[in-house]
Parts: C-alpha cells; sequence; structure tokens
C-alpha cells in the first residue's frame, strides 16, 4: 500500500458495487486507493487457506505453472509465511493510529503508515527502521472479515515482484489488520488523475502496464487458476521506481476446473471495469480479468476514467465511448492524454490501442490471454529502442510530437498479428514472470 504521489492526502474514492447478501440488490459503498469491502463477521484464521493448499497440492515454487520459459519465477508457498503481530504492536508502529499516520480510507477502514525493525518486525520509532502500511478492519465495514481472510489466503502465499507483498496479520479479539510493505509512489489511480500528481510519462506508463499484466499473467498460470476479479487503477500500486504490483486480493477466485469455462458467483467488484459477461449473468471467466486490464490500458492511454458522471451523455464508460478511436488511427491522437502534450511514440500507441481494443472484446473467447498481453506489450516497448538502432540513435521524437498535436497520431506501421489482429480462438494459455513480492 502507498500514500498519495509520494505525500500523504487521502485518495480519490472510486465506486464499487457488492451486494450485503445473497440475493439482495447491489449496494455502492465507497473505496479508496487500494482499499475495498463490505460486511464484518468473526471466524479463526485455522480455517484460512487449506482450499487453496488443497488444490495447489504441495507445490512451493515454480512447478504447476504452465511452461512458459521466463514465465515461471512466481511461487506458490505451501503455507503462510506471515508474522502475527500483536494489536499492540501495531498500535506502538503506527503511534497508536494516529490521524497524521493516516495513507487512505475506504470500506474496508482506514490505511496507516509505520515503522517495524526490518528483521524482526518489531515496532519501532518514528523514522527508523522499515516503513509499513497497515490496514485496519472498520467494525463496522461490511464483509470485512471474509476479504480479510481472502487476503492472507491468497498474498500470504503467492510470490510475485509485481504482486503486493503481505508480511504479518493481527487477529485479536474484533479487531482485524493487514500489514503490508509500503509502496512510496501510491497507486496508479492518483498519478493519473489526481490533481498535483505529476503526469506520467508515456515510457512510465508502459512500464506499469507491462508490470500489472505480468502479475495477472503469473496469476492465470497456475494449474489452480486466480481470477483477481477487481482489476483497476486504485489497486495497482507503485514503488519508488515505478515498479507497478497489483494489491487487494479481497475479491480473488480460484478459477474454473476440468472442463469448465468460468465459475458463478456473486457479481462484486467496481463498475466501469467488470466485464459485461460478468455483471450481466455472474459468469465469471479468467478473461473476465483480461477485460479489466483493457479499461486500464485505455485510461493510461486517453488520462480519463473508466466511469465519469461529469462527463457528455453517451460518453459515461470510458470503454463503450473510446472503442471507435482505438480502432482508426486517424482519431486515435483526439483520444490520448493531453498531459502527454504529444510526446509520445505514435507507433507504440496505436499498437497499444490495437491491443486495448482486443482485451475489451465483448466475448472473452475473443480476448487475448494475460501472456499474449505481456508479450505484445514488450514488443511495443521495444519497438522505440528498434528504431533508434536502426537511425543510428536518434530518437524521432519530433515526428512523434508533430503527429500528436496535429490528429495524426496513430503511426504508420501496421499492426502485428498478435498486437492488432483477431484473437478469436486463440487457447487459454497462461503465463507468469518474477520471483519475490513487496507490498502496499
Amino acid at each position: 500500500m502507498g500514500n498519495i504521489c509520494g505525500g500523504s492526502e487521502k485518495a480519490h474514492a472510486a465506486e464499487d458495487f457488492r451486494p450485503s447478501s445473497p440475493g439482495t440488490t447491489m449496494t455502492s459503498s465507497k473505496t479508496s486507493g487500494s482499499i475495498t469491502t463490505s460486511q464484518s463477521t468473526t471466524g479463526k484464521l485455522s480455517s484460512v487457506g487449506s482450499s487453496f493448499m488443497a488444490s495447489a497440492g504441495s507445490r512451493s515454487t515454480g512447478s504447476g505453472f504452465d511452461e512458459g520459459g521466463k514465465y515461471l519465477d512466481g511461487q506458490i508457498l505451501e503455507a503462510p509465511n506471515l508474522r502475527t503481530f500483536t494489536f499492540m504492536e501495531l498500535k506502538a508502529a503506527t503511534k497508536n493510529f494516529r490521524p497524521d499516520s493516516v495513507l487512505g480510507e475506504g470500506g474496508f477502514g482506514r490505511v496507516y503508515k509505520g515503522w517495524v525493525d526490518e528483521k524482526t518486525m518489531a515496532p519501532t520509532k518514528n523514522g527508523t527502521g522499515m516503513v509499513v502500511a497497515v490496514k485496519k478492519l472498520n467494525s463496522e465495514s461490511m464483509q470485512g472479515y471474509e476479504e480479510w481472510q481472502s487476503e492472507i489466503h491468497f498474498l500470504g502465499r503467492l510470490s510475485h515482484p509485481n504482486l503486493v507483498k503481505l508480511l504479518g496479520y493481527c487477529f485479536e479479539d474484533k479487531e482485524l489488520l493487514l500489514v503490508y510493505e509500503f509502496m512510496a509512489k501510491g497507486s496508479l489511480e492518483n498519478h493519473l488523475f489526481r490533481r498535483g500528481c505529476a503526469p506520467l510519462s508515456w515510457e512510465l506508463r508502459l512500464k506499469i502496464a507491462i508490470g500489472a499484466a505480468r502479475g495477472l499473467a503469473f496469476l492465470h498460470a497456475s494449474e489452480k487458476q486466480v481470477i483477481y476479479r477487481d482489476f483497476k487503477a486504485s489497486n495497482i500500486l507503485l514503488d519508488a521506481n515505478y515498479n507497478a504490483k497489483l494489491s487487494d486480493f479481497g475479491l480473488a477466485k480460484l478459477g474454473p476446473t476440468g472442463s469448465n469455462s468460468h465459475i458463478t458467483t456473486r457479481v462484486m467488484g467496481t463498475y466501469g471495469y467488470a466485464a459485461p459477461e460478468y455483471v450481466a449473468t455472474g459468469h465469471l471467466y479468467v478473461k473476465s480479468d483480461v477485460y479489466g486490464f483493457g479499461v486500464v490500458m485505455l485510461e493510461m492511454l486517453s488520462g480519463q476514467r473508466a466511469l465519469d458522471p461529469n462527463r457528455p451523455n453517451g460518453q459515461l464508460s470510458l470503454a463503450d465511448w473510446a472503442k471507435p478511436y482505438l480502432a482508426d488511427r486517424r482519431k486515435l491522437a483526439r483520444l490520448m492524454d493531453p498531459r502527454f502534450e504529444g510526446q509520445y511514440n505514435s507507433k507504440q500507441a496505436f499498437q497499444a490501442a490495437q491491443l486495448t481494443l482486443n482485451c475489451l472484446a465483448g466475448e472473452p473467447r475473443s480476448r487475448p490471454s494475460m501472456k499474449e498481453v505481456v508479450e505484445t506489450l514488450e514488443q511495443i516497448e521495444s519497438m522505440k529502442s528498434r528504431a533508434r538502432e536502426a537511425r543510428g540513435g536518434g530518437s524521432g521524437s519530433s515526428r512523434d510530437r508533430h503527429h500528436g498535436r496535429n490528429g495524426t497520431a496513430a503511426g504508420h506501421q501496421r499492426s502485428s498479428p498478435r498486437a492488432g489482429g483477431d484473437s478469436r480462438g486463440r487457447g487459454g494459455s497462461r503465463a507468469a514472470n518474477g520471483h519475490a513480492a513487496k507490498a502496499r
């Protein structure tokens, strides 16, 4: 977890939909940053992770993942490797949960900045040791225990550079807390949309997209696929070097088994990011995550929110409104974030737009796998360096800026089959990349 553009202000609230109980009308709750949750219950930690461990068997390293070379660096641990904190320890680490320690606030509760010893994890004085983020359950929140448990269930055992690292937890009386590594640059959402945050360059956005895609690819790569279910800009956190890591596994689900293509579950997630088939039917596919990734890609391209009631009629849903702009290279420049000031590679932008369009396909089977998404983004990132080599080191930036300003920033290179071609009929190949992770 992290703060706002490296500061301490609270994040912009995003809107989630989560029924309070099966069969009831969907209700909205406000969330902030990477914090989302609903209803408080009670239970015992001994039940945490049992079903996941049974499904994963005894694999504890790269085994159990689809063969994919560099994607096999992640781990599924046999059991959560977490420190159990006492409530008093976390109280001391956060200066008694003082208001000036708050990093963010949402349906689950508040997230506080704390300090612990890097080796022992014991609380230390403010400003000494290692910074952590402590998420504290609001006793009035809904489904808080279930999502607290899900965080331990998944993040306690999944290890990858593009997933936040859960360090420990506290379950004492009615107090439920989670402890993560502090993420210095806060959420992608804040960098894209919050006033006062410096705009992210095109190169940084590509880097963040690749990191987030690798995180999703890792989740989809295990034998027992993990469906993230709440992929959105506020759940992508950035470390000091702008490395992207997925946070908040409160809604994560194990994927379908055997010959099944989907699971059926209560519709929970965030408006604007949730795949249309999931919202309409409750059928959740692995590629429902791919749709959410496409929405975030569109936000990074355009600098506009997935949903914005302040936009003109017909433009409330960014995905629905923007598709014609993604499909036409002559119109693409009108969609691109004006904060780029034309300083982006037009060929890369058009390839990224084609990939985004594929991810937003109406039918799950027509979307690329996350492994294909990672490969395509890596190809897009390498385009500029290849062009520089071909020109003997010239950057070509003036041409890109010109195209960005005069409305022709589409580029003239034909899209590759993977980036721009029809993805229908693709198998659900899965992939993962990286090894250990750090957290919020």
